[in-house]
């Protein structure tokens, strides 16, 4: 069977663009494809991963400059016609950006840059990248980040419930979302969401990073599994 290209957008400041490349690689079926910011060819990849860093340093705001690079026109158009595209943690704050996502990601409660263990729960597990996980499991995901407050007016999170586009949701080891399990103050604990079809998926915990059980967890693997499968199945 063919391998079916999947690409990394490499920006000035990604510092997880190989870690993500390492995780879709060590999925069987998957060739990733590493993608310059300052490209416009996609080179015929499927689905595109935005990566976690500092993108452009964080200048102006985090993903704010990231949005204008030029393969952003790219990902926005492919995003548009219905092909994957999975943004994590920087990733996340791009697509907020550029608008295939709704909503924004503000300074942590506390101000504090956080890089520690969470727990979250699948809220979504029919979309392309979460097929394979169940709604009553508790992942451990790690977090890294220091703008990852999210939040949207009452509209638009109201678009959210109502449509099921929260992906993900931080929860305590039992599955129960509370302020207390909730390490940013992200307004209904999100810690992912959807756009409404289904093909654009933000989150700010790192799944790259938990794809391994050497790496002290693999839950974040069957993301990247269940993108594959809905690839192949195209």
């Amino acid at each position: 069977m063919a391998e079916i290209s999947v690409g990394v957008v490499v920006f000035p400041g990604s510092n997880c663009d190989h870690d993500t490349e390492y995780a879709l690689a060590s999925i069987e079926g998957i060739r990733p494809v590493m993608l310059w910011h300052n490209e416009h060819d996609l080179q015929g990849v499927k689905a595109i991963l935005l990566p976690g860093g500092f993108s452009y340093g964080d200048y102006l705001r985090a993903g704010a400059i990231a949005r204008f690079s030029p393969i952003m026109k790219e990902v926005i158009e492919f995003a548009n016609r219905g092909f994957p595209v999975l943004g994590i943690c920087n990733g996340f704050q791009v697509l907020l950006e550029s608008g295939l996502l709704e909503g924004a990601l503000s300074r942590n409660r506390g101000m504090k840059f956080l890089c520690r263990q969470t727990t979250i729960r699948p809220v979504n597990c029919s979309t392309m990248f979460t097929s394979l996980y169940r709604d009553d499991e508790v992942l451990t995901i790690p977090i890294a980040h220091g703008e990852g407050n999210y939040f949207a007016p009452p509209d638009v999170l109201k678009s959210l419930i109502d449509n099921d586009q929260i992906a993900f949701q931080y929860t305590d080891e039992n599955g129960r979302a509370s302020d207390e399990a909730n390490p940013n103050g992200s307004l209904l604990n999100i810690a992912g969401i959807v756009n409404r079809q289904g093909n654009v998926l933000g989150l700010m915990p790192h799944p790259e990073r938990a794809s391994s059980r050497l790496l002290g967890s693999d839950d974040g693997r069957r993301m990247f599994e269940s993108l594959y499968q809905h690839l192949s199945a195209r």
